[in-house]
């Protein structure tokens, strides 16, 4: 059996510390904790879990925070998660069986990280991240903001999930202080910091702003190709704050230069012709999305309601407005077979039941 060292950084967790505390005491070998400044009853919650909790004076920067309890572990495998996490019980013992099973050659064993549910709590948006991880000492945090550890070696994946479930406001400007503070000291910006803090200055309104990190992140050309697609729909929602159609519509399409065409940014082409009412054209790029590959493995943010859901439900509004509805009504079967208790969904139930009694057929 292998054993786990849990690595933790918290701050002001006292709300949610717990529940996660208590999900891993029975999994978790050891207990490692970094306090980057806790002013409420954290680190009371935390030593009654674990004596090994530690104070780390924060320095902006998360890779810093990570590695300083990464190098207390003493396991086998080194374990992250963070305080708002929660795992399933079904996931639970999925985790205990991994750590009784687990192949000694694994290096790397990456979980779907899920940060978005939908209206029945169940998972929509999830990436695979690096969680369980060999205690080698070549496996490093890196990034002072949305740090990772690069995968390598021997990387297995498994089907358990990680939820991510805050229950508070995060800090909503804090990365971009930590962007800028770097820039203002003359340090060197990574592709990839300049890809995330590009996404910051859109999530933060500042949109011009947020286009030029973005273009310049493209036109260096060393980011990662997945990196490179989300920028491009990154840009697009930029400019679309600005009411600048056109390079909203080039952003989109030069994502195909970096891969066939993701479903996120066909429903988005597809948007953007309905907004013009361009419905023949929304129907084709919609049509797309339904059939694009979706591939859970990418290493991407997954957002699986727009390879079915999404194209469904809106081929169905499309051709509603094209007056085809006998077509639209196929899409909303489709969409209700996806999702039979979503609101548009219902709505729609009713909209063709009217249809059917004024005589319109469906």
């Amino acid at each position: 059996m292998a054993t786990i060292s849990l690595c933790m950084i918290v701050k002001n967790e006292e709300a949610v510390l717990e529940r996660i505390l208590e999900i891993m005491k029975d999994i978790a070998d050891e207990i490692i904790i970094g306090d980057t400044g806790s002013e409420d009853g954290t680190k009371d919650i935390a030593y009654r879990y674990t004596s090994n909790v530690f104070d780390f004076e924060w320095c902006d920067d998360f890779s810093a925070a990570r590695n300083f309890v990464w190098d207390k572990a003493k396991m086998d495998y080194r374990m992250w998660l963070d305080a708002d996490d929660v795992i399933r019980e079904k996931w639970q013992k999925e985790l205990k069986e991994l750590k009784e099973n687990i192949d000694k050659n694994t290096d790397v064993v990456m979980m779907k990280y899920v940060t978005g549910f939908d209206e029945g709590c169940d998972p929509s948006f999830f990436c695979y991240r690096e969680r369980l991880i060999k205690n080698k000492a070549d496996y490093r945090w890196k990034g002072k903001v949305h740090e990772a550890v690069e995968p390598h070696g021997n990387v297995i994946y498994s089907d358990i999930e990680i939820e991510h479930r805050k229950i508070k406001e995060g800090y909503r400007d804090r990365n971009i202080k930590i962007y800028e503070n770097m820039i203002k000291r003359g340090e060197r910006l990574e592709p990839r910091d300049k890809f995330y803090y590009g996404r910051e200055l859109y999530y933060n309104g500042r949109y011009e702003e947020g286009e030029r990190v973005l273009i310049d992140f493209l036109r260096e050309g060393k980011g990662w190709i997945e990196n490179n697609i989300d920028a491009c729909l990154q840009l697009s929602y930029c400019y679309e704050k600005t009411g600048e159609y056109e390079k909203r519509m080039k952003a989109l399409f030069y994502s195909f230069y970096f891969d066939v065409p993701r479903a996120e940014i066909c429903c988005e082409v597809g948007r953007a012709f309905m907004e013009k009412e361009e419905y023949e054209k929304a129907v084709y790029w919609y049509g797309q999305a339904l059939r694009a590959k979706y591939d859970e493995y990418s290493g991407a943010f997954m957002q699986k309601d727009f390879y079915d859901y999404i194209p469904a439900i809106q081929l169905c509004v499309c051709y509603d407005r094209m007056g085809e509805h006998e077509k639209a009504f196929e899409y909303h079967m489709i969409s209700k077979r996806i999702k039979p208790e979503a609101e548009e969904v219902k709505f729609n139930e009713k909209y063709f039941k009217e249809l059917k009694e004024l005589g319109v057929r469906s």
